[in-house]
């Protein structure tokens, strides 16, 4: 039976990914809190995750005002279904810090810096041939 915590990562993660059947959010408690890990497709992992970890840190806020509101501490786990070895950790306490590890979307954002910082280069390159 699922909870509504997991009813609630469920509903906004579906709402995101194309592949919305391979969602899975398991919940296990300990003394720590609430852990929810959730799994997706591959080829989704980089719209849960956003760029620059956007996404995952806006799931780790929303986690954070259900916490208040259910008095419990939730950690969000991201699996990469790629590497099982390899997941991005969120907690909902402000304190603690993302392991991001996922490499997919480190080297998609890369390719992407990479491009802009090319074209940025060659812009400036023009203005420095301009007589002002």
């Amino acid at each position: 039976m699922s909870t509504i915590d997991q009813q609630f990562v469920e509903y906004i993660v579906k709402s995101l990914v194309e592949h919305a059947d391979d969602v899975v959010v398991d919940r296990i408690v300990d003394e720590k809190g609430v852990l929810l890990t959730l799994t997706v497709n591959p080829e989704d992992l980089g719209r849960v995750i956003g760029r620059r970890g956007v996404t995952a840190q806006s799931l780790r806020t929303l986690l954070r005002a259900l916490g208040t509101k259910n008095a419990a501490r939730y950690n969000l786990k991201i699996v990469n279904n790629d590497n099982p070895d390899e997941s991005t950790v969120i907690s909902s306490e402000d304190g603690d810090n993302v392991d991001n590890s996922t490499t997919d979307v480190v080297e998609n954002d890369t390719e992407t810096e990479s491009d802009y910082a090319k074209k940025s280069r060659q812009e400036l390159a023009e203005l420095d041939d301009l007589d002002i």
